[in-house]
């Protein structure tokens, strides 16, 4: 077996477990599978059919992965001590480096000559004319001065701290008057814009723009009066964002407040070298953060890629995607009352931002915040933004005399900050926030309203794929269920009950929800269609999801697989199952769908013995197939009874399966191959999921 499998798996690193021979035949590590997705976003920005501002902002994600992916994984193996690791780490660098190159080349020989061609143009400062200079040097004194700080190092000065993702110049002081010779940092000030706009020299319309840290390195003289500076290097560094504190003596909430200090303070994992670098203040940076060589990045053009998102401003809309408004779903009525007698006619799934997250999942909570008949609601929250307006509703709901519970994952990662601002607001209006099971990260998508009515309290609730965050929702591929079904109402209250309260576990029956009952139900829904496969019944498995990584689940496919039931996955991210493998995994087909949408959903399809997709039950949740997500974190996923709905994710997932422009698939030696139409025509074989999901809801909604 390959042990660089035991170096990766899980969230921490290592799993105390050795792979059998079958499992290492078709097992692939989950971090150089990740690699693997962040390539395939990468040819997105490669991708000459991909407008060129979009091109841009494909580059600017794959940094930002990149920039997470050091931060929650690389860092495992940054101080890198058994053999295993260090191969790991090895294999992966020697992966990442030819992406960088291309993205680098991307830049400057798409991205720039591109923009140039309409008449915005990106500068160095060595690339303006002395008018330029001197227009931009009048705009550092007026708007930039101001808010550096110029550092030196020397016996008088202790090394500056260099915050996470930061970017800075470093460079040798030479000061003349006294012979002295020191090193001096300005940090590139993250509060500005990243972009200069000059205008001196164009003609009109035109457009030139400058980095910022371009301009500080053209006018840092200014902050060194007297002295001569030297070895001018752009770094960027990146922090472990792993914090372990272990005090029993403190509460959930102060322990979060100091896990997000300490980030700050955690060690260096990455140093990344803009173009032309000293090699004198790259080793002294090396031995400054004990770092080996190999945590070194010669980068060829940028540092940093995600100051390229704020491109998606300019006012080109040729070279963007054309403009997508999420629509008024046909299943309701566009009016701004409450939806509660829609929903009693019948289960709604929405998709968004297909469907208008706003005018369904906005509109259930806020319309349950202003109705006289509610009597509690309660939710979930994980994710939920800045100016939420769903924390605003709860807000009023609770000023309004009703009972609000909301249980907040505080621990959700990069935005603990975030959450912890809405609970304090939130207990302020007299509000129950909770911080759900100990031990356990609450990642379930789950709002729960209670209303008396003629015949007594009746339940409503959503349940979704995807977080309550009004930005994400238009930009994330996610579904949602809208239902009054006591069969899954009731599982709900209980949940909450259990979420609020002290129990065990929670009673449910129907909904499946992890750690206590989803694992076990998944392995016997698997085990089902091997039991019809065997008996001569329809079998057959479709499955969406972000990432593939569970071992028991997997070892489940290949029984699975190996007994002849046909399987689809549909995997976003990472996957660690390899297809293809004659005896093991050959009827197991994976394909991963990229493009302008986020494809967040997970649905899970098993015929159950019907010949007829629709017959065949249908779930959909929160949870990946992932250790994590199985064993470590509270998952909601319900099942889709209504017929309608479950027409709709049998469409959905057929047009995934039929996509030959934005899907990639997987074959038997690791390695992802992307397809291509072979076809003239507007289905989804040639236009791809994403438009075809705009083309369908047009026609729904009547546009």
């Amino acid at each position: 077996m390959s042990t660089t499998v035991l170096a990766s798996i899980g969230d921490h690193g290592v799993l105390n477990a050795t792979l059998s021979e079958e499992q290492s035949a078709i097992w692939l590590d989950r971090d150089l599978s990740w690699l693997d997705f962040n390539e395939r976003v990468l040819a997105e920005a490669l991708d000459d059919r991909t407008p060129l501002l979009e091109r841009a902002k494909f580059l600017a994600i794959f940094t930002s992965n990149l920039d997470e992916f050091f931060m929650k994984r690389m860092a495992i193996l940054c101080h890198a001590k058994t053999d295993e690791q260090k191969t790991l780490f090895e294999q992966l660098r020697e992966k990442l480096l030819p992406m960088l190159a291309q993205q680098a080349a991307c830049y400057r020989e798409t991205i720039v000559p591109g923009l140039a061609a309409h008449g915005v143009f990106l500068r160095r400062w060595d690339e303006l004319t002395a008018e330029q200079q001197a227009e931009a040097s009048e705009y550092f004194d007026v708007h930039v001065s101001a808010a550096m700080t110029p550092l030196v190092v020397d016996l008088e000065h202790p090394f500056p701290f260099l915050s996470n993702l930061s970017t800075s110049l470093t460079f040798r002081l030479h000061d003349p008057e006294h012979g002295q010779t020191m090193y001096a940092r300005m940090k590139v000030p993250t509060v500005l814009k990243q972009w200069v706009s000059l205008s001196s020299g164009l003609d009109a319309g035109q457009k030139l723009l400058l980095p910022l840290y371009e301009l500080i390195r053209g006018n840092v003289d200014k902050l060194y009066c007297g002295m001569k500076i030297s070895a001018m290097t752009i770094v960027r560094i990146t922090r472990d964002a792993e914090v372990e504190i272990e005090n029993d003596a403190i509460g959930i909430r102060e322990l979060v407040q100091e896990q997000v200090r300490q980030r700050r303070y955690e060690p260096v994992v990455r140093l990344e070298f803009g173009p032309g670098a000293d090699p004198d203040i790259k080793e002294m940076l090396r031995k400054r953060f004990d770092l080996a060589p190999g945590d070194l990045f010669d980068m060829a053009e940028e540092v940093d890629y995600t100051v390229l998102f704020e491109l998606m401003g300019l006012p080109l809309p040729a070279l963007r995607d054309a403009p997508w408004t999420p629509m008024q779903p046909a299943s309701i009525p566009a009016t701004h009352g409450p939806l509660f007698e829609t929903i009693q006619a019948g289960d709604i799934l929405v998709h968004h931002p297909y469907e208008s997250f706003d005018a369904s999942v906005e509109q259930f909570i806020s319309s349950a915040a202003d109705d006289p008949q509610t009597v509690s609601i309660k939710m979930t929250a994980y994710r939920i933004g800045d100016d939420t307006p769903f924390v605003k509703s709860l807000i009023r709901a609770a000023e309004h005399g009703k009972q609000v519970a909301c249980v907040m994952e505080i621990k959700a990662r990069f935005d603990e900050e975030r959450n912890l601002h809405w609970a304090a607001e939130l207990e302020r209006v007299g509000a129950h926030v909770t911080f759900g099971i100990s031990g356990l990260k609450t990642h379930a998508k789950t709002a729960l309203v209670v209303r008396k009515e003629a015949g007594g309290l009746r339940s409503y609730v959503h349940i979704g794929t995807g977080n309550y965050h009004v930005k994400t929702a238009r930009l994330y591929a996610d579904l949602g269920l809208l239902t009054c079904d006591p069969r899954l109402t009731k599982d709900a209250v209980n949940l909450f009950h259990y979420l609020t309260g002290h129990a065990h576990a929670p009673a449910v029956e129907s909904l499946l929800v992890a750690p206590l009952t989803m694992r076990p139900r998944l392995l016997e829904l698997i085990a089902r269609e091997v039991e019809n496969q065997k008996a001569g019944k329809p079998a057959r498995i479709v499955a969406k999801m972000n990432q593939l990584e569970d071992p028991d689940i997997i070892t489940a496919l290949v029984e699975a697989s190996k007994a002849g039931v046909s399987i689809d996955l549909i995997i976003r991210g990472f996957c660690c199952l390899r297809p293809g493998v004659p005896g093991l995994t050959e009827n197991i087909r994976i394909r991963s769908i990229i493009g302008r949408f986020l494809e967040h959903s997970r649905i899970f399809h098993f015929a159950n013995g019907h010949r007829k997709h629709i017959d065949g039950e249908f779930f959909i949740g929160s949870a990946d197939w992932m250790e994590r997500n199985l064993s470590k974190r509270i998952e909601v996923v319900t099942p889709i009874f209504a017929h309608g709905p479950k027409q709709k994710l049998w469409e959905f997932l057929e047009i995934c399966l039929s996509d030959r422009r934005q899907a990639w698939v997987l074959d038997a030696e690791g390695n992802y191959h992307q397809l291509k139409p072979t076809m003239d025509g507007d289905g989804p074989e040639v236009i791809g999921t994403h438009q075809t999901m705009m083309n369908l809801t047009r026609a729904r909604c009547g546009a």
